[in-house]
């Protein structure tokens, strides 16, 4: 029953760490599961393309004969009008021509400054313009993604009707920092165009193509989106939001799964020039050569020194023109693959089938089984997995679930192999104490019993002493330490227990107590705080012991806490303690701690504050409301400053008046007001407490909380 118990634990721990991977996947992670689906495409192997898509290549032959890229941009208009003449539908340009044609020679003229007739010569410009406006042509334009420190003149154009669904104030739709836009587009409006930016994921390979982008608050397709637009004969384009997150594109009645950026999986058919490429120095000499009736042409390049070649899953040399040729393939036949956004839901519940599954098998097989059937199931998983991405389109977390199954394997076979060693042990040494400890058997009739605890109110106490380490450090002699110890240690313990407290533990220079166990006390956090007032007390006279012999002064920080712990004989069999443990406990050593943040000598929480029955025989200053690490709701505090007839530090009630004031102007986020009462506090009395204030106010107005309660976050014990 104990193996099972340990099994499960572990299967739990491991199902809420590889949970958590799932969710927030580390890059490393994220790029061998890339991979990973990256080997499944290639084994998948070469697809299918749509005979309708071509590539016109500006390709090494072109630059050859025809000359260095780029061309005037008459010859770009030739070519362009070549292909309306060959019936080509739609023609897309991965090319932008972002500067005027410095090779036109009107242009040339004018840089020139001749006195001729410039206006008779031809402008390539207006040439290339002309095609455009004659011929089905898709410009390109580049989105620059980060802020480069210029603005563009001019927004894209855009034909689409583009409807967003649920849109939220803040989407994950990537925004851009401004356009670079081809020159037709700055002077002729109504053009077709659409962005050709192919982002690379962690690893520098093209896995996804963003659909949409927004700039100035606008959406702007991208040139495979507008081509496939128009190949569809779509008028609209449709985003579906799910908070922040795109759910899917619509061009109108037809779905096109994305992920929560809006980017598109590209569903590659196989590594480079799958589609025609037709050399686009052919188009110019001879076009008739070619059937491109009703074809959809892209125009880009190959050429190696052109800087358009991209790595993709299957090839590590790719031209990013073939990128959007296979996403207009993509669209128009509806051939996607995608990560659903029930997906992570699947994920999940495989990571707990195989937590789960791991379990029994662990429990219930051998060593040699086990690692049989584990090896079975990660076949089974990554068989799955490549098939209903190859077949279905649909991909699916692979390396978390295989890592989890591996690791729960290798775990669970090493716990069953301690377990199986602690069982030897334990039947030998039971077998030998048996023999050799008879007078300890009627202790050991009922071993549970020294288990057994009890819940009880009680006020639990804890001090420390102040710079220990550098304390040891000056002393140096490790005997003259222990003795110090031992006289501060006697002292405090004493004033403890004449209070009727319970001491729990010495923790090096620390002390444990608590008050109302085993013994019932009903004044027992009057008891505690007394106590601790008379250990403060008493230590200024053993400071001057000290001082006197030429020893270091000591000093303490005591913090309170009241509540329901567990208090009873907690251990094993051979060895336990009567002590006390729960939330409580540690509040109330949270509380100690925070001695060292206010730079006070006693503090208590509101609850012991609360069962004082003689709050009149001390004098308190309030903290404030504190977010203490592990606690979730906000918790109270005060400083004990000792006895109302014997103080240690002032403290006079138009101080507190005042005090109180800056509290509830702090607590209520009238940051400005709070500065003004601690600061005038600060002036009057110059108190540590003031201070952190005043310095908290001048951080929540400088960089406003979010959400705020009224409380100061602690971040440490």
């Amino acid at each position: 029953m104990r193996q099972i118990k340990l099994h499960i634990a572990l299967s739990f721990m491991l199902l809420c760490m590889f949970s958590v991977l799932q969710l927030y996947p580390p890059q490393i992670l994220s790029t061998f599961e890339l991979k990973l689906n990256d080997q499944m495409l290639t084994i998948r192997g070469q697809q299918p393309v749509d005979p309708r898509i071509a590539i016109i290549d500006i390709d090494e032959r072109s630059l050859q004969e025809i000359g260095q890229w780029p061309w005037p941009r008459n010859r770009v208009a030739e070519l362009l009008l070549n292909l309306r003449d060959s019936g080509v539908a739609i023609i897309g340009l991965d090319i932008v021509f972002a500067e005027p044609d410095n090779a036109s020679p009107r242009r040339i003229l004018q840089n020139l400054n001749l006195p001729l007739d410039i206006e008779a010569l031809p402008d390539y410009d207006e040439i290339l313009n002309e095609a455009i406006v004659e011929t089905p042509t898709v410009l390109g334009y580049v989105f620059v993604m980060e802020n480069d420190q210029l603005v563009s003149d001019h927004s894209p154009d855009s034909h689409a009707i583009i409807l967003e669904s649920n849109k939220p104030s803040h989407s994950l739709v990537l925004k851009p920092h401004r356009p670079i836009l081809s020159l037709p587009q700055t002077h002729i409006e109504g053009l077709f165009s659409g962005y050709i930016n192919t982002l690379p994921d962690i690893d520098g390979t093209i896995r996804h193509l963003p659909l949409v982008m927004e700039y100035d608050g606008s959406i702007y397709p991208s040139l495979a989106m507008e081509i496939a637009r128009l190949g569809v004969g779509a008028q609209r384009i449709q985003l579906k939001y799910h908070h922040q997150f795109v759910e899917n594109l619509l061009l109108d009645s037809l779905e096109i799964p994305t992920d929560i950026y809006g980017r598109l999986a590209v569903n590659y058919r196989g590594p480079s020039f799958q589609y025609p490429y037709i050399s686009a120095v052919d188009i110019l000499t001879r076009p008739e050569a070619f059937s491109l009736e009703g074809s959809v042409v892209l125009v880009g390049t190959s050429a190696a020194g052109l800087l358009d070649l991209r790595s993709t899953p299957l090839d590590s040399v790719y031209p990013g023109v073939e990128v959007h040729a296979t996403v207009i393939d993509n669209i128009l036949n509806q051939d996607f693959i995608s990560k659903p956004s029930w997906s992570l839901g699947v994920d999940f519940i495989t990571l707990l089938i195989i937590a789960t599954g791991g379990t029994f098998i662990l429990c219930l097989s051998s060593t040699l089984v086990s690692a049989f059937l584990a090896l079975i199931g990660l076949m089974l998983l990554l068989v799955l997995h490549y098939y209903l991405l190859s077949q279905q389109g649909l991909i699916f977390t692979t390396l978390t679930p295989s890592l989890l199954l591996i690791n729960h394997f290798v775990l669970g076979t090493l716990l069953n192999h301690h377990q199986d060693q602690k069982q030897k042990n334990f039947i030998r040494q039971r077998f030998e104490r048996k023999v050799s400890k008879e007078i300890v058997d009627e202790l050991l009739t009922h071993p549970n019993l020294m288990l057994e605890g009890s819940e009880r109110y009680i006020t639990i106490f804890f001090s420390d002493i102040r710079g220990f380490t550098q304390l040891s450090e000056s002393i140096g002699s490790a005997r003259e330490l222990v003795t110090l110890l031992n006289r501060y240690m006697s002292c405090m313990i004493d004033r403890i227990t004449h209070k009727n407290g319970t001491i729990d533990k010495l923790i090096g220079d620390a002390i444990m107590a608590y008050w109302n166990a085993p013994m019932d006390d009903a004044q027992h956090a009057d008891h505690a705080l007394s106590s601790a007032i008379e250990q403060i007390q008493a230590l200024k006279q053993l400071n001057a012991d000290f001082v006197n012999e030429g020893l270091p002064a000591l000093s303490i920080g005591i913090g309170l806490n009241t509540g329901i712990a567990i208090v009873g004989e907690m251990g094993s069999q051979d060895r336990s303690d009567y002590t006390c443990i729960g939330d409580e406990v540690n509040l109330a050593s949270r509380t100690e701690g925070l001695c060292k943040y206010f730079k006070s000598q006693l503090i208590l929480t509101e609850s012991t504050y609360g069962e004082l029955q003689q709050k009149d025989l001390y004098l308190f200053r309030p903290l404030g409301l504190l977010n203490v690490k592990g606690k979730s709701h906000p918790v109270k505090f005060y400083e004990c400053l000792g006895l109302t007839s014997q103080p240690w530090q002032s403290y006079s009630e138009e101080e507190d008046r005042c005090l109180n004031i800056a509290l509830e102007a702090f607590q209520t986020g009238c940051f400005q007001q709070a500065l003004t009462h601690f600061a005038r506090l600060d002036e009057l009395y110059s108190q540590h407490l003031y201070q952190l204030y005043i310095q908290h106010c001048l951080e929540a107005i400088n960089y406003p909380p979010n959400n705020f309660n009224g409380t100061l976050t602690m971040t440490e014990k």
